[in-house]
């Protein structure tokens, strides 16, 4: 049996599936290759049982979305690693090898990811992910490589093995036990940020998250929800506040929880001016989708955040400052 199981959540993407799977069967002789379904009426369960019947499907009854789609479709994978890949990711030769040998060095290693450029500009960074994702010290997430919109050229700064705070969901390698140990993905998240609340529960837990330079991906980006998709921007708001809900620690909680209120208003006003109105409505929603779920959110956060792992900045006012 092979340790590790690529699982690609699907809905309406077959296009995108014509285009990468083969590069992912090319170059994945060490995994066995699944396909989660979120109830596609595209014809992907179609194209993928025509042409690739030694590829195993799991159908999901309805679009559960990234978190949910993934919780559902993994119960039903066995595998000691899994690899949560985007539909639209591009991998070369020997991808998966040096990942293995990352977490078979380093058993504190929860998760890895790969360094992922983009795959219309390859000298750039990609934006879901770069070169590892942080945090700051009022939960704004960002990348090496990837600060907001600012995206680096790859000139070699980031090859190294690393320790991060949060691995890209586009190309995430988990073991399964950890993933588990976790209850995955919290499933009211949708999609967008959930990857990060889970590496941030599992820091919490004592566990690490790693980047290493030396497996190599190629991704298009927003092949669901585009950049200048209101739901996005919608879901992106909503799941910060309660990914801080659920993981800072509780002294440090309100202040933050305040300050990011008054910032987001801020925020859905320069959205406003760039994206129009829609923008502007979907943060306020956001706020409304957040304390609608307030209680359960905070029943669901840990005994104790026994391990704090912030990038000690404040990266919103050191970016727009300068």
């Amino acid at each position: 049996m092979k340790r590790v199981a690529i699982a690609i959540l699907n809905w309406n993407g077959k296009n995108w599936l014509e285009k990468f799977l083969p590069s992912v069967v090319q170059h994945s002789d060490l995994a066995n290759i699944y396909i989660i379904d979120n109830a596609s009426t595209d014809g992907s369960v179609v194209f993928l049982k025509t042409n690739y019947p030694q590829i195993k499907i799991v159908e999901n009854e309805q679009n559960y979305g990234f978190a949910g789609g993934y919780n559902m479709g993994l119960a039903q994978i066995n595998a000691e690693i899994y690899c949560l890949l985007n539909s639209d990711v591009e991998v070369q030769e020997n991808w998966i090898s040096p990942i293995l040998t990352l977490l078979d060095k380093q058993p504190e290693v929860a998760a890895v990811q790969p360094k992922i450029l983009s795959y219309n500009q390859p000298e750039y960074f990609e934006f879901a992910g770069a070169a590892g994702g942080l945090i700051d010290n009022l939960g704004y997430p960002y990348c090496r490589g990837r600060v907001f919109e600012n995206i680096e050229k790859d000139k070699g700064q980031y090859d190294d093995e690393a320790e991060i705070f949060w691995a890209s969901g586009c190309a995430l390698f988990i073991r399964s036990k950890d993933f588990w140990q976790q209850q995955g993905f919290d499933a009211r998240f949708f999609a967008h940020q959930e990857e990060i609340d889970l590496c941030w529960r599992l820091i919490n837990a004592g566990r690490k998250i790693y980047y290493t330079h030396q497996s190599v991906v190629y991704h298009v980006g927003g092949a669901t929800l585009t950049k200048e998709s209101p739901q996005k921007t919608y879901l992106n708001f909503r799941n910060n506040l309660s990914m801080l809900m659920k993981n800072m620690p509780f002294p440090k909680l309100i202040p933050v929880i305040f300050l990011r209120l008054c910032l987001d208003g801020l925020a859905g006003i320069y959205l406003w001016r760039k994206n129009g109105f829609n923008h502007l409505w979907a943060v306020v929603r956001a706020h409304f989708g957040f304390y609608n779920q307030a209680i359960n959110t905070w029943k669901l956060r840990q005994t104790q955040q026994k391990r704090i792992f912030y990038q000690n900045t404040f990266i919103i006012f050191k970016h727009f400052l300068k």
